[in-house]
């Protein structure tokens, strides 16, 4: 799809079905099914999609995010097929940005042998999030959960050089301005895409699957790191979507994960745009 001069491609990674005891939170298990059912998908399970955004500028092709690579599910993994069926490879890509550090966002940088999957692409990273998961005082203080995430960083990143930081607020490439949106992680971050009059708002993991975390803001998912804060950053970025009327894209939303966010009263919901093929 287009969104002014540029160029957008959803890329699906797959999806994890995940148990839904203690998936959210601040909730009671029967509730968090009540609203599975009530979006028609299974209650025992809850679907997580994984949809990455490629953006060609014309003169650059830019990734948000890289998928898990070959680390994820089994039913994950299919970024890369995608990819190409879009018509791009690999040595094509300019530039990933990457919105967090799990290792669904990151892990498809580096496959499991150490092979650098974009060898020609410049990597940007938050600097919150750079200082958080690079300090080995953090590192050695994390439970085991937490520790594994910090391992996983480290393999990705470690023999990546000049790997470049931004700041919240910025331009990080030309029409793409990187976004707070912490909570989920400590350095979080969303992106809006601007060209010419088209907008779009890359709202990365801001919402596990939408059908729950768009429709009841306040739960917050097991991922979320600080919960709190999530929930506060949640509602603020679905709130300046449905009153800019700007088109959305979440990582987490069913294929091919964009649409509209609708709000009425204090709920939210999400009006997906209709796909068309061939346009």
């Amino acid at each position: 799809y287009k969104v002014g001069d540029y160029q957008i491609t959803a890329i699906n990674d797959g999806f994890f079905m995940r148990p839904t005891e203690g998936f959210v939170r601040n909730a009671k298990t029967e509730d968090v099914q009540k609203a599975l059912g009530a979006a028609f998908l299974p209650t025992d399970k809850v679907p997580i999609s994984f949809t990455t955004t490629v953006i060609n500028t014309g003169s650059k092709l830019i990734l948000i995010d890289a998928g898990n690579g070959n680390s994820g599910a089994p039913t994950s993994g299919t970024w890369m097929a995608n990819f190409k069926a879009a018509g791009y490879s690999p040595d094509q890509v300019d530039m990933v940005i990457v919105s967090h550090f799990h290792g669904d966002h990151i892990n498809g940088l580096r496959l499991k042998d150490g092979t650098a999957v974009f060898p020609k692409a410049e990597i940007k990273v938050s600097e919150p999030e750079w200082a958080f998961w690079m300090d080995d005082a953090k590192m050695n203080a994390a439970n085991d959960a937490l520790k594994g995430g910090f391992q996983g960083v480290r393999r990705v990143f470690k023999d990546m050089k000049d790997v470049a930081r931004f700041e919240w607020g910025k331009e990080v490439a030309p029409g793409i301005t990187a976004i707070q949106s912490d909570g989920h992680t400590p350095g979080h971050t969303s992106f809006m895409v601007s060209s010419g009059s088209g907008k779009l708002l890359v709202m990365s993991d801001v919402t596990n699957n939408p059908l729950l975390f768009v429709r009841h803001p306040e739960w917050q998912a097991v991922f979320d790191m600080n919960g709190d804060i999530a929930a506060k950053t949640r509602k603020k970025m679905l709130d300046m979507a449905a009153a800019e009327k700007t088109q959305v894209t979440f990582y987490h939303a069913p294929f091919p994960a964009t649409g509209h966010i609708v709000k009425s009263g204090s709920s939210y919901d999400l009006a997906p745009v209709s796909w068309t093929s061939g346009v």
